[in-house]
């Protein structure tokens, strides 16, 4: 189900520059923080129109949270339907632009993706390490002391020590969630099995050979667990890439988890796009600032570009930036550009040429072109 957020809906007129940041683009942009915070999928739909007096520019966001029954999509949101199911769907990114000036930009944010590791042995703590590096919010589960603890996880965002069975209240699972198996025996297993095909998440992988597999599927199945829910489980982990150290079998299964998160599962191989998330950016956006600031973002690329679309990059007046659209001569041009935009509040695009000597001067490994949107916010 989609729900229509009413906090989104504004206009801007004018020279915002004088009056500094919308206090309905901070309130939309906290909104949207709540729902990937709650687990859940958002839409944010723009539309822009060049040609108009007042460059207006319009925002609503919609997430996949149930709404009441009572809400219904309003008439322009129908229109766009096909693009919000996309983007909160299959993470599309939409940008159309008109003959008449008119644009349409629906941007896909999914909840950070987390990694939850049930049990602490050797073959957790390369997997651990190399899953914060991948970008996913590491979640670390062990019973013993010794095994779970920050020393033994640095790069972990949490460790908790409790029992397989009790530490589920505290994980708050959802379809963000990765969920790694990897527990000391046969009965943590089947523990954690039980309790995580409880909820619905992007992914389960669970180790161990295949009898001791079979066996504990059998023993579920006997025990009334559904037959779907234990196929979708990976059972052996990992792709196979004939890994033998617990480093090398940490990149197997990480392997296989960042190809659920881009491409899906079996079912739906090549119909997934996690979107990226630049959650300073976010935050940033949310926060209440008596400067206007601008913001760019990559709408349309071409060839080898470093940011593909959605990528973010905040700018103030006195040319401090947060997050990125590439570095280099990309963003020199951007900032400049967005300077105009905090000075008169209209909307600009600006075209990036990364074909030319000048990017190949700049170390960046380019042949493409990128289209950005900059706004005042």
């Amino acid at each position: 189900m989609t729900s229509e957020s009413t906090v989104g809906t504004h206009g801007k007129t004018g020279a915002a520059g004088a009056h500094g940041a919308s206090a309905n683009d901070c309130q939309l942009f906290k909104t949207l923080m709540d729902a990937l915070e709650s687990g859940h999928r958002a839409v944010l739909a723009t539309t822009l129109n060049q040609a108009s007096e007042g460059n207006v520019l319009a925002k609503k966001l919609f997430t996949n949270s149930e709404p009441n029954e009572s809400e219904a999509l309003s008439d322009d949101a129908l229109e766009l339907s096909a693009f919000i199911e996309g983007g909160l769907q299959r993470g599309e990114f939409t940008f159309e632009q008109a003959e008449d000036g008119t644009a349409t930009l629906v941007e896909p944010y999914f909840p950070e993706a987390q990694l939850v590791i049930l049990g602490g042995g050797h073959i957790a703590v390369p997997l651990a390490e190399f899953g914060a590096k991948a970008g996913f919010k590491v979640t670390v589960v062990d019973d013993r002391p010794f095994f779970a603890n920050n020393f033994r996880f640095p790069a972990a965002d949490k460790v908790i020590c409790d029992s397989f069975d009790n530490s589920f209240d505290s994980l708050k699972l959802n379809k963000a969630t990765f969920v790694v198996i990897v527990t000391r025996g046969h009965r943590y297993d089947k523990v954690c099995l039980e309790n995580v095909l409880k909820y619905e998440t992007a992914y389960v992988g669970m180790i161990g050979s295949r009898r001791r597999v079979t066996g504990l599927k059998d023993l579920l199945l006997s025990e009334g667990q559904a037959p779907d829910k234990l196929a979708s489980v990976c059972t052996p982990i990992g792709l196979e890439i004939g890994a033998v150290t617990p480093e090398e079998i940490a990149i197997s299964i990480l392997a296989q988890v960042i190809q659920y998160k881009r491409k899906g599962d079996k079912a739906n191989r090549k119909a997934n796009n996690w979107p990226e998330l630049d959650l300073t950016v976010l935050r940033e956006l949310a926060k209440p600032d008596q400067e206007t600031r601008a913001l760019v973002t990559v709408v349309e690329t071409k060839g080898s570009v470093p940011r593909r679309e959605g990528a973010k990059m905040v700018v103030w007046m006195d040319g401090r930036t947060i997050g990125s659209i590439g570095g280099g001569c990309s963003e020199g041009e951007a900032i400049q550009t967005a300077r105009d935009v905090i000075r008169d509040g209209r909307f600009r695009y600006l075209d990036i040429d990364m074909t030319g000597q000048v990017a190949e001067d700049e170390g960046m490994v380019c042949g493409g072109t990128m289209k950005v949107l900059i706004t005042p916010v």
